[in-house]
């Protein structure tokens, strides 16, 4: 008996390793991580930070063939939050604009208004999906990016870490096209009530390849030229957390060229042509508000404390710059009008947009009064001053709020608040980061209007982009859509 039991252990010796011993491996097989360095992947995903780090040796290098499952993979958290943002964002266009812009127009055009916004949405996901995600954000030059995710091509679940680690690519590719549809949109507030539905569709398709994709490359792109945090190389060390120069300048210094190559509407300066319904202006108000949160804390890519940040600062500045601009409504005028605390919400929104991740709540109170107050005058005094017939005040709140919250995120920004700052810009934070960001508004201002002077005039050479004065007498919304908005 004692020969068998001897003759068992030694089998099993043989067959599994002593006991208490590592299991056998093969001599090339891929080494495991330890416990330090899963822990740290785990404590990776709590900060949004690169898994990769943590199986960095010494040198700084991963040894080859050593990995995790945390790594290549989403995080359940940052995705579900950047899911719900990418729908926020979308709300503040459909319906949030539409009824901001609709309830602002004579009722005989809201439906124009509607049938833009919704025309707009579904032309730029297809131009998204076909080739202008890929060319804002696939690796290519400083100006433009390549075509390597054309038609959406290698954008699956797995993470880019070009952006983002813990967010899907195809969710972020989702977010992103939000911004893209904004953007155009808030165009058509200037050239209101006069403006083709055939011509704005054309404007737009091409205004993106001009104008908004290599502008989002230059800015948010990995080798963008005016990325500043990401790109080590950038040709302009500038900052932008959520879209002031890509989103607002752009379309705001673009709506006041097209509106100007477009003429004044009938009657304008002779006949009061007053919003149809401030009701749904301030519901859609309400709407771009509560969207704004996924526009500006989403930009941070992960739900941690700089999107907490950002939410934080956007409140304070769309709050402070409502009350400020309908204080300086009444001192000036003696009311105090919804579509003056309307107006003043979504001027703190525009003006904290780009600084929104990187400044402190102090700040965001500073920025809050000025933005409230700046582009109120601009669209009371400078408006009356220069008579251009902007309809819905694009310019003077997306322009001049863009351009006035780009100019502040380089005086206000803090490497405290936002530690990315730190990679490439902790020597010019608090010192002349202003100057990069003059720079980076010279060219956004520049790309916007010349590619707008461009772009209109082939539309006007194309299609036309003025309805004839019967059909704007009539109504866009007869005239182009056979429908009416309201039938009483």
């Amino acid at each position: 008996m004692k020969s068998l039991t001897l003759a068992l252990i030694l089998c099993g010796t043989l067959a599994f390793g002593a006991p208490g011993s590592a299991p056998h491996k093969p001599a090339n097989a891929a080494p495991t991580p330890t416990i330090e360095q899963r822990l740290a992947g785990l404590e990776a995903y709590i900060a949004n930070s690169d898994p990769q780090h943590a199986l960095k040796g010494p040198d700084g290098a991963i040894p080859a063939g050593l990995t995790m499952d945390t790594i290549g993979v989403p995080g359940p958290g940052h995705n579900g939050w950047m899911m719900t943002c990418s729908a926020l964002v979308l709300f503040m266009t459909l319906p949030g604009l539409a009824l901001f812009y609709g309830g602002l127009v004579r009722k005989k055009n809201v439906l124009s208004i509607l049938a833009q916004c919704f025309g707009i949405a579904s032309l730029v996901t297809l131009l998204w999906w076909a080739v202008g995600y890929s060319l804002v954000f696939a690796p290519g030059t400083p100006w433009i990016g390549g075509f390597r995710y054309a038609m959406l091509w290698n954008v699956g679940p797995a993470p880019n870490t070009d952006y983002a680690c813990w967010v899907s690519h195809d969710v972020f590719a989702i977010y992103q096209l939000m911004f893209a549809i904004i953007t155009p949109a808030l165009i058509i507030g200037a050239v209101a009530e006069r403006m083709r539905f055939s011509a704005v569709l054309t404007f737009v398709g091409l205004w993106m390849f001009v104008v908004y994709f290599p502008l989002a490359h230059m800015v948010w792109g990995v080798d963008g030229a005016m990325n500043g945090i990401a790109n080590n190389q950038a040709i302009i060390k500038s900052i932008d957390f959520a879209g002031g120069t890509v989103v607002h300048m752009s379309s705001g210094w673009s709506a006041l060229i097209l509106c100007m190559m477009l003429g004044r509407r009938n009657g304008f300066g002779k006949e009061k042509m007053p919003p149809h319904s401030m009701v749904l202006c301030m519901v859609g108000t309400a709407m771009l508000w509560v969207g704004w949160y996924g526009f500006n804390a989403g930009s941070a890519l992960g739900a941690d404390g700089i999107a907490a940040n950002a939410f934080l600062t956007t409140t304070l500045a769309a709050a402070i710059a409502s009350g400020a601009w309908a204080c300086a409504e009444n001192l000036h005028s003696g009311k105090t009008s919804v579509l003056g605390f309307c107006s003043g919400a979504v001027g703190g929104l525009v003006v904290i947009t780009p600084a929104c991740g990187f400044v402190s709540a102090n700040d965001a109170v500073i920025i809050g009064l000025l933005a409230g107050i700046i582009p109120y005058f601009a669209v009371v005094k400078m408006k009356a001053a220069l008579g251009y017939d902007d309809a819905l005040d694009t310019f003077g709140v997306h322009a001049i709020g863009g351009t006035l919250g780009a100019f502040l995120t380089g005086i206000l920004a803090r490497l405290d608040v936002n530690p990315h700052l730190s990679a490439n810009l902790s020597g010019i934070v608090g010192r002349t980061l202003w100057i990069e960001e003059i720079k980076a508004m010279l060219l956004t201002l520049t790309l916007a209007i010349v590619g707008t002077l461009v772009v209109g005039s082939v539309v006007q050479a194309l299609v036309g982009l003025r309805a004839t004065p019967e059909e704007e007498s009539l109504g866009l919304d007869l005239a182009e859509h056979g429908e009416e908005a309201y039938i009483l």
